[in-house]
């Protein structure tokens, strides 16, 4: 039986698998790199071979250029593939499309890496799926019991509540690129919103590769005011990365409700700082409850928790009599939150 820590350990590039020699999710420049998805806290260019889902492929190739690597190959969902002796398999982690947990095999042992995900059914991206596994290696982003999601198309109803309570304000609705402006603008569809949905032009080519790839979204137009009067965006929805509505771009739009889809809206204080008027908790990781239950289910033998409230799962782990430790790698942002 192979030591764990002989399998995976971290290093300060991300974690390595010594006798496979690969990295997982590198932060630095490697060889051999497997990536979980395609944030780029996880997905990062100039490694030199990539191994990951298609989809997550093409999205690596969308954000950096078809020269992001020098060798890419594609993990089908289950296929076990062989490095250096080491199996390794990729599985849907339901965090956003093309999102996978990375199961490696050596020597009767096996480890899970589930970068990020959730549990949530979401449209969007392929659901997550629970592999048995010696250690169990989980993000811990929400990792506190004062985090519990509400349902998504709840948060969904709120908005579209909104813009009919303000007709004549334009809502503009801070969203990360990829994966959460597209669940959103699925979101709205879902509910029964079949107006044009404007969008800011840095989400549009990821737009475009979800209805490519069969992830329909409805009517999408630019929100560019230049093309018409500021009256034109009453009552509209406004969809942009959140870093676009801090500067002049914003301020094109008739009196804006500024909105923000994240689980970091359930603590008052953030959406405070940012001036959020109505804030949208709708998340892309596990909340406290879908973290334990998702550890309870899987019953591995360790729990390995990274990025994120690290302590909080690792006590709720030892009270349960799971062995659990603290990762501490650096590097992994909450991107895709």
């Amino acid at each position: 039986m192979t030591r764990y820590e002989d399998l995976l350990r971290p290093t300060p590039a991300g974690l390595y698998c010594p006798p496979g020699d690969f990295h997982i999710d590198p932060v630095r420049p490697v060889e051999r790199a497997l990536v979980t998805h395609g944030h780029a806290d996880h997905a990062r260019p100039g490694n030199t071979k990539v191994l990951a889902t298609r989809r997550t492929l093409d999205i690596m190739a969308l954000r950096y250029g078809e020269d992001f690597c020098a060798e890419r190959q594609e993990a089908p969902w289950g296929e076990r593939i062989d490095i250096n002796g080491v199996t390794v398999s990729f599985h849907p982690a339901g965090h956003v499309l093309g999102s996978a947990q990375i199961a490696v095999e050596h020597g009767g042992t096996r480890i899970v890496a589930s970068g990020d995900y959730k549990r949530r059914v979401d449209p969007t991206a392929e659901p997550f799926e629970p592999v048995p596994c010696d250690v169990f290696i989980t993000e811990a982003t929400f990792a506190l019991p004062v985090f519990r999601h509400p349902e998504a198309r709840e948060e969904a109803r709120r908005l579209i509540a909104s813009t009919k309570q303000f007709p004549e304000r334009a809502h503009l609705v801070g969203a990360y690129a990829l994966g959460k402006a597209q669940r959103v603008i699925r979101l709205l569809r879902d509910e029964g919103y079949d107006e044009p949905i404007y969008i800011h032009g840095a989400l549009k080519r990821l737009c475009d590769f979800y209805e490519r790839e069969g992830i329909h979204l409805g009517e999408l137009r630019p929100a560019t005011v230049e093309r018409g009067a500021k009256a034109d965006f009453a009552g509209a929805i406004v969809v942009g990365p959140p870093s676009a509505f801090a500067d002049k771009w914003a301020r094109r739009f008739p009196d804006p409700v500024s909105c923000f889809a994240s689980g970091w809206m359930r603590v008052r204080q953030r959406a405070r700082q940012r001036g959020i008027e109505l804030p949208l908790i709708i998340s892309d990781h596990c909340d406290w409850d879908e973290l334990v239950e998702t550890i309870d289910e899987i019953a591995p033998a360790e729990v390995w928790v990274t990025h994120g409230r690290e302590e909080a799962l690792v006590r709720w782990c030892s009270l349960k009599g799971v062995a659990a430790r603290p990762l501490h790698l650096v590097g992994y942002e909450d991107e895709g939150d």
